[in-house]
């Protein structure tokens, strides 16, 4: 369906599935009087209503083109809402609403559907802020060759969230951060709009405290400072890297297909990201600016980066099973490869100690050294569509386990009794009226048990009929 050359390519598939019928091969759309018809609509009804107390008319406009493609099912339109909805920075409140990521369809076309209702946490959106009113000083000293970078940034807004409720393919475990639009063309000429989820990293971060998991994975006492010390700092930092920077930087070729990667798309695009915010986090830049608090504070997202991509994230992964997972992936591909390439300095190593196997970091500089280079790379390959080179690097690093070390931290980690995902409860809202039935007021419950609130989804909004 692509036209060669095409200077404003939709996202061909997006939100279709293809059939035979007849012989005769046909794409059924995703829209109100195609497939999912009936939810679709239930989905229109709430944003008509949201329409009717919009914040100022941009944000009413993004809502009618969202409406309208979801009717039509038209891709062209999708754009177009897409782009009035990253120029809305001004709206208090936000959402993100449609289908949008692709990352579990193997070929990185199809995309599930996904929303998020969020209001802006101001306070903490100074700290984006600052990041990306610097974005083109990270462009020019990123460790990328000058042709794969881009010449003028455009248009990277950020903001830090709170949300408010999940729902789709975010609910109930869900991203930490989101930067969109996904269609290239739009971010190369109008720029993108990137969040982090703040109330949900902080959640993260309460959880992790006090569990047994860092005395249990964690080689020494110094490694168990610096996180405890820095890693909810770095942590939130390395998300806003990613998401207000990494996918936002680089340039892809003139005439190169943004889906020129296939398969191997996705992990590519997060290693990215990743490599541009674990490259930054040490420069001298992030103390001047205040980002971090001193020098040192990198090493807590260094270390808690590589013991997850080499050894951690393992715990999410079925024994005999290979990576799939693009972020997962992404994360292995990064720390291997990191590991091999600094083996011979001993930059990083895997030591056992007690029977047991620990990350130690030898030397934390030549370690950004070696993301620079693989940042470098990863671009190239992006820029030039180079399929072969990403098959490469990523069938070599991400997605084979040594199952051997793969058996310890599954019973090691068996012993804490923790959960290898978490996951989020939408409160319940309940409208509060006066006594002439005027909107007063909303009482926010959070006592709704995961088993109850599913159980309640599942009888109150089952619209989605379709075999």
């Amino acid at each position: 369906m692509k036209t060669p050359g095409e200077t404003e390519p939709v996202m061909y598939g997006m939100n279709s599935r293809l059939v035979k019928k007849d012989g005769v091969v046909q794409e059924e759309v995703w829209k109100i009087g195609g497939m999912y018809g009936e939810a679709l609509q239930k989905i229109v009804s709430w944003l008509d209503k949201a329409a009717e107390v919009a914040e100022n008319d941009r944000q009413r406009e993004v809502i009618r083109l969202l409406t309208e493609f979801y009717r039509t099912g038209d891709l062209k339109t999708f754009d177009a809402y897409s782009i009035v909805w990253l120029k809305d920075t001004d709206s208090q409140v936000d959402f993100v609403n449609g289908f949008i990521e692709s990352y579990g369809d193997p070929l990185g076309i199809k995309a599930s559907w996904e929303s998020i209702v969020n209001f802006k946490d101001l306070e903490a959106t100074r700290r984006t802020e600052l990041i990306s009113e610097n974005a083109q000083w990270f462009e020019d000293h990123s460790p990328v060759a000058p042709q794969f970078r881009k010449e003028k940034v455009k248009g990277v807004s950020a903001k830090v969230i709170t949300a408010a409720m999940l729902g789709g393919d975010l609910y109930p475990s869900t991203a930490i951060g989101i930067n969109l639009p996904n269609s290239n063309w739009i971010r190369s000429v109008h720029g993108s709009k990137s969040v982090t989820i703040g109330n949900l990293t902080s959640a993260y971060n309460q959880a992790a405290r006090g569990n047994g998991f860092r005395d249990e994975f964690v080689y020494s006492p110094v490694e168990i400072g610096l996180l405890d010390k820095y890693a909810d700092i770095t942590g939130d930092l390395h998300t806003d890297l990613h998401e207000c920077l990494g996918h936002g930087s680089g340039r892809l070729l003139p005439g190169v297909d943004p889906d020129a990667l296939k398969a191997y798309g996705s992990t590519i695009e997060e290693a990215r990201a990743d490599l541009f915010g674990l490259y930054y986090i040490p420069d001298p830049r992030m103390v001047e600016l205040g980002l971090v608090p001193d020098a040192e504070a990198y090493k807590a997202e260094y270390y808690a980066y590589m013991m997850n991509g080499l050894m951690t994230q393992l715990v999410r992964i079925e024994p005999g099973c290979n990576v799939e997972e693009a972020h997962m992936r992404n994360r292995q591909l990064i720390a291997r490869w990191a590991l091999e390439q600094g083996a011979e300095q001993k930059v990083v190593e895997l030591v056992v100690r007690d029977g047991k196997t620990f990350v130690r970091i030898n030397d934390y500089e030549q370690l950004r050294s070696l993301f620079g280079r693989l940042l470098a790379e990863v671009q190239h390959i992006k820029s030039e569509g180079d399929y072969e080179a990403a098959r490469q690097l990523v069938e070599t690093y991400a997605v084979r386990i040594d199952p051997a070390l793969h058996a310890e931290v599954l019973e090691r980690y068996r012993q804490l009794h923790l959960a290898p995902y978490k996951g989020f409860i939408n409160p319940v809202y309940t409208p509060c009226y006066d006594a002439e039935g005027r909107w007063t007021d909303v009482k926010v419950d959070y006592t709704e048990g995961y088993a109850a609130q599913m159980l309640r989804y599942s009888r109150d909004y089952a619209n989605v009929t379709e075999d």
